[in-house]
């Protein structure tokens, strides 16, 4: 089973140039704890709730410091034509919850999360990202 076919399509997305204050209400409102950062059509980051509190709030930064001032720039993604077990193995190695999904273009076209993961009934791959991920914390 390939990516995408258990992916979300529908990613919110943000500007580098977003305040905090407009990226914490994104994600209130899509009851996320992260938002991918885009500039035009490629994908630059990773903003999280987390982001804001330690990086930002912590630091003493406004809530019109831009996203770009916290995101993370180094993120990790798979591609839409990957095996669900091969991104379940990585995103258990690196311990991620989600990962951005792109095009072989590098073109942002989903999400895949351990939700998805976990509902698309493989239990091998399941296991796998479940595992990996718990041992993070």
């Amino acid at each position: 089973m390939k990516i995408s076919e258990i992916m979300t399509r529908n990613v919110q997305t943000t500007a580098p140039d977003t305040s905090l204050q407009e990226a914490a209400a994104a994600m209130a409102r899509i009851d996320s704890g992260a938002l991918l950062v885009n500039d035009g059509d490629r994908l630059v980051g990773m903003v999280t709730d987390r982001d804001i509190v330690v990086r930002a709030v912590a630091a003493g930064l406004g809530v019109d410091t831009p996203v770009s001032r916290v995101m993370s720039g180094d993120i990790h993604y798979c591609f839409e034509d990957e095996e669900v077990q091969h991104v379940a193995r990585n995103m258990a190695q690196v311990k991620m919850r989600r990962l951005p999904v792109l095009t072989r273009e590098k073109r942002l076209v989903g999400v895949v999360s351990l939700g998805n993961i976990a509902a698309c009934r493989d239990a091998q791959a399941s296991d796998t990202v479940l595992r990996g991920v718990a041992q993070a914390h």
